[in-house]
């Protein structure tokens, strides 16, 4: 893979830390578990869209964008690093948000990564839940470009060929930091959910002939259209990239036991993961995506799904923000929002 034939911006801070969780490890009796921090990727306190955003934005600053538009859930991790990338490159940012959990708390809808947003100049618009957003979003970019703005849509994750650009390149990455150390990797799990992530991961781990099984733990959809969803965003990339044909059906696993009552909605157990990995190891999840994909790793680790002599890497897609929009969750005795 050649990935410098294709735009980008050099604004990460990569590579990002591969540590091992010797803690957590411990409490849960093995197996070897490794966390790939992509939480400190920067941008507005990083996260797994720092990666796509790199050759998203410098596409639209490539065709002469004076403003792009993306859309997400009221607490969007990817509408706030979106928002950060914008101002970084002077081009005015507007972001549609929908309301996908109905939840009314003041810090759900005004602090964590709203207050981001707007604190990186960002203009919002909001939209109850169900709506056609990907359709409300070109309404609102014809209605910006009547008005002589060149406006870059980027749908919503940031997750298109050309963001899953950022995973393909991340899959290199690891794959070099793990051979230095000696480190074979039986097992790289991470949250999936608009499947940009874990799309581009798989496409690199294929094209590498890594021999690294890839897990995402959903977050949204069922099943069966969420590995349809990476599976589908895979071949596009790998069309892109050079290698069609690279990734099969098969090589796309996801399980969606953990999603609980819906997008947003933290169960007990993703408040128990939230918790393990801050008192255990001083690393903060989110309650949306690396909080569930963590209460993946951890019940397949307790039924022993990974076997105690194996390594498993957990790559943390960020979303830490979020956190202070789900105060009424993590206070002991308020968990108003978390369904068992």
């Amino acid at each position: 893979m050649h990935l410098a034939r294709f735009p980008r911006l050099h604004l990460a801070h990569l590579p990002t830390p591969l540590e091992p969780l010797e803690r957590l490890s411990k409490e849960l009796g093995g197996p070897e578990i490794w966390i790939k921090r992509d939480d400190c990727t920067g941008m507005s306190t990083g996260g797994n869209k720092t990666r796509k955003l790199e050759f998203l934005m410098a596409e639209a600053e490539a065709m002469g964008a004076d403003m792009v538009m993306t859309q997400g859930a009221t607490q969007s991790n990817h509408a706030r690093q979106t928002a950060a990338f914008a101002a970084k490159l002077g081009m005015k940012c507007h972001i549609l948000l929908e309301d996908r959990t109905g939840y009314p708390d003041h810090n759900y809808n005004e602090n964590g990564n709203v207050l981001l947003d707007h604190l990186h100049g960002a203009t919002t618009e909001r939209f109850p839940g169900g709506h056609d957003m990907p359709g409300e979003m070109e309404r609102a970019a014809q209605a910006e470009r009547q008005k002589d703005k060149l406006v870059y849509v980027i749908p919503g994750g940031g997750s298109n060929a050309t963001g899953a650009l950022g995973y393909a390149n991340c899959a290199m990455e690891l794959v070099n930091q793990a051979n230095e150390r000696g480190l074979v990797i039986d097992h790289l799990v991470h949250a999936t959910g608009s499947s940009g992530t874990q799309a581009g991961l798989i496409v690199g781990l294929k094209a590498l002939n890594a021999g690294i099984p890839l897990l995402g733990f959903g977050t949204r959809a069922p099943q069966e259209k969420q590995e349809q969803m990476v599976y589908d965003l895979a071949c596009k990339t790998a069309d892109k990239i050079g290698c069609s044909g690279v990734v099969t059906r098969a090589d796309v696993r996801a399980d969606t036991s953990y999603v609980g009552d819906g997008y947003g909605l933290p169960r007990a157990d993703t408040l128990e993961a939230i918790r393990m990995f801050a008192e255990l190891e001083g690393i903060l999840l989110d309650p949306v995506y690396s909080g569930k994909g963590a209460a993946g790793l951890i019940d397949y680790c307790r039924k022993g799904k990974f076997k105690k002599a194996e390594r498993v890497v957990f790559l943390h897609t960020g979303g830490a923000v979020g956190l202070f929009g789900y105060d009424s969750v993590l206070i002991p005795g308020t968990a108003r929002m978390a369904a068992e």
